[in-house]
Protein backbone atom coordinates (compact mmCIF):
# COMPACT_ATOMS: atom_id res chain seq x y z
CA UNK A 1 0.00 0.00 0.00
CA UNK A 2 1.41 3.78 -1.26
CA UNK A 3 1.58 5.98 1.43
CA UNK A 4 0.67 10.02 0.61
CA UNK A 5 3.98 11.88 -0.40
CA UNK A 6 5.60 14.41 2.09
CA UNK A 7 4.91 17.57 1.55
CA UNK A 8 6.89 21.02 1.77
CA UNK A 9 7.46 22.07 5.66
CA UNK A 10 4.65 23.60 7.39
CA UNK A 11 5.30 25.59 10.81
CA UNK A 12 1.79 27.31 10.66
CA UNK A 13 -0.95 25.03 12.52
CA UNK A 14 -3.91 23.51 9.92
CA UNK A 15 -7.29 23.79 10.69
CA UNK A 16 -7.76 20.39 11.95
CA UNK A 17 -5.10 21.05 14.84
CA UNK A 18 -7.54 23.53 16.61
CA UNK A 19 -8.90 22.39 19.47
CA UNK A 20 -11.02 24.78 22.08
CA UNK A 21 -10.11 26.04 25.36
CA UNK A 22 -10.94 23.18 27.81
CA UNK A 23 -14.48 24.54 29.69
CA UNK A 24 -17.14 23.16 31.53
CA UNK A 25 -18.41 21.95 35.14
CA UNK A 26 -16.82 18.53 34.51
CA UNK A 27 -13.75 19.68 33.34
CA UNK A 28 -13.37 21.98 36.45
CA UNK A 29 -14.59 19.20 39.27
CA UNK A 30 -12.32 16.82 37.68
CA UNK A 31 -8.96 19.48 38.13
CA UNK A 32 -10.66 20.25 41.93
CA UNK A 33 -10.49 16.04 42.69
CA UNK A 34 -6.93 16.07 40.87
CA UNK A 35 -6.08 18.67 43.64
CA UNK A 36 -7.46 17.65 46.58
CA UNK A 37 -5.74 14.24 46.04
CA UNK A 38 -2.55 16.12 45.42
CA UNK A 39 -2.50 13.95 42.00
CA UNK A 40 -0.33 14.85 38.88
CA UNK A 41 -1.54 13.92 35.10
CA UNK A 42 -0.03 13.71 32.19
CA UNK A 43 -2.94 15.62 30.43
CA UNK A 44 -1.56 18.67 31.69
CA UNK A 45 1.54 18.32 32.87
CA UNK A 46 2.12 17.29 28.86
CA UNK A 47 -0.21 19.56 27.98
CA UNK A 48 -2.04 17.30 26.22
CA UNK A 49 -4.43 18.98 23.19
CA UNK A 50 -7.14 16.66 24.53
CA UNK A 51 -7.96 17.60 27.67
CA UNK A 52 -11.04 19.17 27.43
CA UNK A 53 -12.29 16.66 25.90
CA UNK A 54 -11.57 13.60 27.70
CA UNK A 55 -12.04 15.53 31.47
CA UNK A 56 -15.46 16.44 30.31
CA UNK A 57 -15.93 12.62 30.07
CA UNK A 58 -14.72 12.14 32.96
CA UNK A 59 -11.34 10.65 31.97
CA UNK A 60 -7.86 11.66 32.69
CA UNK A 61 -4.66 9.82 32.94
CA UNK A 62 -2.76 9.83 36.21
CA UNK A 63 0.63 10.29 36.22
CA UNK A 64 2.46 8.90 38.78
CA UNK A 65 6.56 9.30 40.56
CA UNK A 66 5.86 13.27 40.86
CA UNK A 67 6.18 15.72 38.09
CA UNK A 68 10.05 15.88 37.20
CA UNK A 69 11.20 13.76 34.72
CA UNK A 70 14.70 12.53 34.75
CA UNK A 71 15.27 12.30 31.85
CA UNK A 72 15.12 15.27 28.45
CA UNK A 73 13.20 14.00 25.77
CA UNK A 74 13.55 16.52 23.01
CA UNK A 75 9.69 16.34 22.18
CA UNK A 76 8.17 16.17 26.19
CA UNK A 77 6.82 19.58 27.77
CA UNK A 78 7.08 17.36 31.66
CA UNK A 79 9.79 19.28 33.14
CA UNK A 80 13.24 17.61 33.64
CA UNK A 81 15.17 17.81 36.68
CA UNK A 82 16.22 15.95 40.10
CA UNK A 83 12.79 14.46 41.17
CA UNK A 84 11.69 14.00 45.19
CA UNK A 85 11.33 11.11 47.08
CA UNK A 86 9.40 8.29 46.16
CA UNK A 87 5.90 8.80 47.42
CA UNK A 88 4.42 5.40 48.95
CA UNK A 89 0.71 7.06 49.80
CA UNK A 90 0.02 8.12 45.90
CA UNK A 91 -1.22 4.49 45.00
CA UNK A 92 -3.99 4.91 47.76
CA UNK A 93 -4.33 8.22 46.31
CA UNK A 94 -4.81 7.55 43.08
CA UNK A 95 -7.31 4.77 43.49
CA UNK A 96 -9.51 6.73 45.68
CA UNK A 97 -9.93 9.26 42.71
CA UNK A 98 -10.68 6.69 40.65
CA UNK A 99 -13.83 5.40 42.70
CA UNK A 100 -14.64 9.24 43.57
CA UNK A 101 -14.58 9.54 39.95
CA UNK A 102 -16.63 6.48 39.09
CA UNK A 103 -14.60 5.31 36.65
CA UNK A 104 -14.34 1.64 34.91
CA UNK A 105 -11.34 2.34 32.54
CA UNK A 106 -8.24 4.28 33.92
CA UNK A 107 -4.60 5.14 32.59
CA UNK A 108 -1.47 5.39 34.74
CA UNK A 109 1.46 6.23 33.81
CA UNK A 110 4.53 8.33 35.09
CA UNK A 111 7.49 10.11 34.62
CA UNK A 112 11.08 8.07 34.09
CA UNK A 113 12.54 7.68 37.68
CA UNK A 114 16.13 6.80 36.53
CA UNK A 115 17.09 7.76 40.25
CA UNK A 116 15.81 4.51 41.93
CA UNK A 117 16.91 1.49 41.40
CA UNK A 118 13.07 0.06 40.21
CA UNK A 119 12.23 2.95 37.90
CA UNK A 120 9.59 3.38 40.12
CA UNK A 121 7.85 -0.12 38.89
CA UNK A 122 6.59 -1.05 42.70
CA UNK A 123 4.44 2.12 43.17
CA UNK A 124 3.00 0.96 39.39
CA UNK A 125 1.74 -2.51 40.96
CA UNK A 126 0.61 -1.12 44.19
CA UNK A 127 -1.66 1.43 42.55
CA UNK A 128 -3.17 -1.35 40.18
CA UNK A 129 -3.41 -3.59 43.37
CA UNK A 130 -5.08 -0.55 45.23
CA UNK A 131 -7.32 -0.09 42.26
CA UNK A 132 -8.31 -3.48 41.59
CA UNK A 133 -9.03 -3.54 46.16
CA UNK A 134 -10.98 -0.09 46.16
CA UNK A 135 -12.64 -0.76 42.33
CA UNK A 136 -13.16 -4.00 41.13
CA UNK A 137 -15.20 -3.46 38.40
CA UNK A 138 -12.21 -0.88 36.85
CA UNK A 139 -10.03 -1.87 33.83
CA UNK A 140 -6.57 -0.79 33.98
CA UNK A 141 -4.12 0.61 31.89
CA UNK A 142 -0.35 0.70 32.49
CA UNK A 143 2.04 3.30 30.10
CA UNK A 144 5.49 2.55 31.37
CA UNK A 145 8.55 3.82 30.44
CA UNK A 146 11.64 1.04 29.69
CA UNK A 147 13.53 0.87 33.47
CA UNK A 148 16.80 0.79 31.64
CA UNK A 149 15.85 -2.43 30.83
CA UNK A 150 15.36 -3.83 33.98
CA UNK A 151 13.02 -6.72 33.31
CA UNK A 152 13.01 -7.94 36.95
CA UNK A 153 11.26 -4.65 37.47
CA UNK A 154 9.04 -4.70 34.48
CA UNK A 155 8.27 -8.51 35.70
CA UNK A 156 6.66 -6.55 38.71
CA UNK A 157 4.66 -4.63 36.59
CA UNK A 158 3.17 -7.43 34.83
CA UNK A 159 2.39 -9.60 38.05
CA UNK A 160 -0.19 -7.00 38.98
CA UNK A 161 -1.99 -7.76 36.04
CA UNK A 162 -3.02 -4.88 34.55
CA UNK A 163 -5.65 -5.33 31.58
CA UNK A 164 -3.04 -3.61 29.17
CA UNK A 165 0.18 -2.75 29.15
CA UNK A 166 1.54 0.27 26.90
CA UNK A 167 5.23 1.43 26.40
CA UNK A 168 5.35 3.98 23.80
CA UNK A 169 8.39 3.91 20.89
CA UNK A 170 7.11 7.62 19.87
CA UNK A 171 9.27 7.64 16.92
CA UNK A 172 11.30 5.37 14.20
CA UNK A 173 14.92 4.64 14.79
CA UNK A 174 17.09 7.03 13.02
CA UNK A 175 15.23 9.59 15.07
CA UNK A 176 15.86 7.95 18.53
CA UNK A 177 19.07 10.12 19.37
CA UNK A 178 17.27 13.19 18.91
CA UNK A 179 13.90 12.07 20.02
CA UNK A 180 13.94 10.18 23.00
CA UNK A 181 18.21 10.33 23.54
CA UNK A 182 18.20 8.38 27.00
CA UNK A 183 16.55 5.69 25.32
CA UNK A 184 16.58 2.62 23.16
CA UNK A 185 15.21 1.91 19.70
CA UNK A 186 15.76 -1.73 20.46
CA UNK A 187 15.78 -1.54 24.48
CA UNK A 188 11.58 -0.67 23.65
CA UNK A 189 10.95 -3.10 21.10
CA UNK A 190 12.71 -5.75 23.77
CA UNK A 191 10.39 -4.42 26.61
CA UNK A 192 7.23 -5.12 24.77
CA UNK A 193 8.66 -8.34 24.23
CA UNK A 194 9.23 -9.24 27.49
CA UNK A 195 5.97 -8.71 28.70
CA UNK A 196 4.75 -11.62 26.32
CA UNK A 197 7.39 -13.74 27.69
CA UNK A 198 6.23 -13.16 30.97
CA UNK A 199 2.73 -13.09 30.65
CA UNK A 200 1.83 -14.43 26.56
CA UNK A 201 -1.92 -13.54 26.77
CA UNK A 202 -1.48 -9.71 28.40
CA UNK A 203 -2.14 -7.17 25.42
CA UNK A 204 0.42 -4.71 24.55
CA UNK A 205 0.57 -1.33 22.93
CA UNK A 206 2.54 1.50 21.49
CA UNK A 207 2.54 5.11 20.12
CA UNK A 208 3.84 6.92 17.26
CA UNK A 209 4.53 10.44 16.96
CA UNK A 210 4.60 11.52 13.14
CA UNK A 211 5.97 14.88 11.65
CA UNK A 212 9.27 14.90 13.48
CA UNK A 213 11.56 14.14 10.28
CA UNK A 214 10.31 10.62 9.17
CA UNK A 215 9.61 9.07 5.59
CA UNK A 216 6.50 7.10 5.07
CA UNK A 217 8.85 3.69 4.81
CA UNK A 218 10.18 4.71 7.89
CA UNK A 219 7.03 4.57 9.92
CA UNK A 220 5.97 1.60 8.56
CA UNK A 221 8.97 -0.85 9.20
CA UNK A 222 8.32 0.81 12.99
CA UNK A 223 5.15 -0.85 12.38
CA UNK A 224 6.13 -3.94 11.30
CA UNK A 225 9.31 -4.21 14.05
CA UNK A 226 6.16 -3.83 16.86
CA UNK A 227 3.80 -6.49 15.26
CA UNK A 228 6.99 -8.79 15.21
CA UNK A 229 7.31 -8.59 18.79
CA UNK A 230 3.43 -9.38 19.23
CA UNK A 231 2.44 -5.93 19.95
CA UNK A 232 -1.69 -5.67 19.62
CA UNK A 233 -2.52 -1.87 19.79
CA UNK A 234 -1.13 1.28 18.41
CA UNK A 235 -1.74 5.09 18.10
CA UNK A 236 -0.39 7.32 15.80
CA UNK A 237 -0.50 10.98 16.29
CA UNK A 238 0.77 14.66 15.02
CA UNK A 239 3.69 15.98 17.26
CA UNK A 240 3.22 19.54 18.75
CA UNK A 241 5.98 21.55 19.63
CA UNK A 242 5.27 22.37 23.00
CA UNK A 243 7.64 25.38 23.31
CA UNK A 244 10.71 26.83 20.82
CA UNK A 245 13.48 24.72 23.18
CA UNK A 246 11.68 21.32 21.58
CA UNK A 247 12.28 19.85 18.28
CA UNK A 248 10.48 21.85 15.76
CA UNK A 249 7.57 20.35 13.93
CA UNK A 250 8.72 19.66 10.20
CA UNK A 251 5.36 18.92 8.81
CA UNK A 252 1.84 17.99 9.33
CA UNK A 253 0.29 15.52 8.44
CA UNK A 254 -3.65 15.33 7.06
CA UNK A 255 -6.30 13.54 8.18
CA UNK A 256 -6.38 11.46 4.69
CA UNK A 257 -2.77 10.35 5.57
CA UNK A 258 -3.32 9.11 9.21
CA UNK A 259 -6.49 6.88 7.85
CA UNK A 260 -4.22 5.36 5.12
CA UNK A 261 -1.67 4.67 8.17
CA UNK A 262 -4.35 3.32 9.96
CA UNK A 263 -5.23 1.04 6.97
CA UNK A 264 -1.54 -0.07 7.00
CA UNK A 265 -1.58 -0.72 10.46
CA UNK A 266 -4.75 -3.07 10.34
CA UNK A 267 -3.17 -4.98 7.21
CA UNK A 268 -0.22 -5.68 9.52
CA UNK A 269 -2.48 -7.33 11.66
CA UNK A 270 -2.82 -4.91 15.26
CA UNK A 271 -5.93 -5.84 17.08
CA UNK A 272 -6.75 -1.94 16.55
CA UNK A 273 -5.11 1.07 15.47
CA UNK A 274 -6.07 4.86 16.35
CA UNK A 275 -4.30 7.13 14.36
CA UNK A 276 -5.25 11.09 13.53
CA UNK A 277 -3.77 14.32 14.48
CA UNK A 278 -5.20 14.85 18.13
CA UNK A 279 -4.38 10.89 18.83
CA UNK A 280 -2.31 10.59 22.17
CA UNK A 281 -1.62 7.29 23.94
CA UNK A 282 -4.74 7.14 25.74
CA UNK A 283 -7.40 8.73 23.51
CA UNK A 284 -10.28 6.41 23.83
CA UNK A 285 -7.91 4.04 25.76
CA UNK A 286 -11.14 2.24 26.92
CA UNK A 287 -12.63 1.95 23.49
CA UNK A 288 -9.50 0.70 21.82
CA UNK A 289 -9.55 -1.70 24.67
CA UNK A 290 -13.10 -3.19 24.44
CA UNK A 291 -12.34 -3.43 20.34
CA UNK A 292 -9.53 -5.40 20.75
CA UNK A 293 -11.03 -7.65 23.36
CA UNK A 294 -14.11 -8.39 21.60
CA UNK A 295 -11.95 -9.31 18.08
CA UNK A 296 -10.12 -11.70 20.66
CA UNK A 297 -13.03 -13.40 21.46
CA UNK A 298 -14.37 -13.49 18.26
CA UNK A 299 -11.24 -15.56 17.08
CA UNK A 300 -11.35 -17.81 19.48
Amino acid sequence: MALLQLDTPQQRKPPWLRVKLPAGETFFALKRLVREHRLHTVCEEAMCPNIGECWNQRSATFMLLGDTCTRSCGFCAVKTGRPGVLDVQEPERVAAAVATLGLRYVVITSVNRDDVPDGGSHIFAETIRAIRRLVPACRVEVLIPDFKGNWEALAEVVEARPDVLNHNMESIARLYYLVRPQAKYQRSLELLQQVKVLQATMRTKSGLMVGLGEAPEEIVATMRDLRAVGCDLLTIGQYLRPSAQHLPVVRYYQPAEFAELKRHGEDLGFAHVEAGPLVRSSYHAATQEAVASRQGKESL
